[in-house]
């Protein structure tokens, strides 16, 4: 069982970028799409971004496409979300999942979560 845990988060002012990391314990990372999601305070949570197993698929919601950035290392059992040109509304509790689904959006298909890392974008 893959277990994830994300790093990375913290304080930044509008315009600028953080580097969310993902690392999973497990030999089996690499057979698993990986996708980020976040929470706002009192928002549901949403779909950010999603890479297939071997990295060759991904895709972005609307609202970070062009400013965010998924990859992965599968040698390195860790999956990245560059997030670059912040805005305020991109402040949220950011989460990495995995599934054995193919890059879907829907939080009900990802089966392991990870803890959260708190992103939050001053204007």
């Amino acid at each position: 069982q893959v277990q994830l845990v994300e790093s990375g988060g913290g304080l930044v002012q509008a315009g600028g970028s953080l580097r969310l990391s993902c690392v999973a314990s497990g030999r089996t990372f690499s057979s698993y799409t990986i996708g980020w999601f976040r929470q706002g305070s009192g928002r549901e949570r949403e779909f950010v971004a999603t890479i297939i197993w071997s990295g060759r698929s991904s895709y972005y919601a609307d609202s970070v496409k062009g400013r965010f950035t998924i990859s992965r290392d599968n040698d390195k059992n860790t999956a990245y979300l560059q997030m670059d040109s912040l805005k305020p509304e991109d402040t949220a509790v950011y989460f990495c999942a995995a599934t054995r689904h193919g890059t879907v959006v829907h939080s009900t298909l990802y089966d392991i979560w990870g803890q959260g890392t708190q992103v939050t974008v001053s204007s």
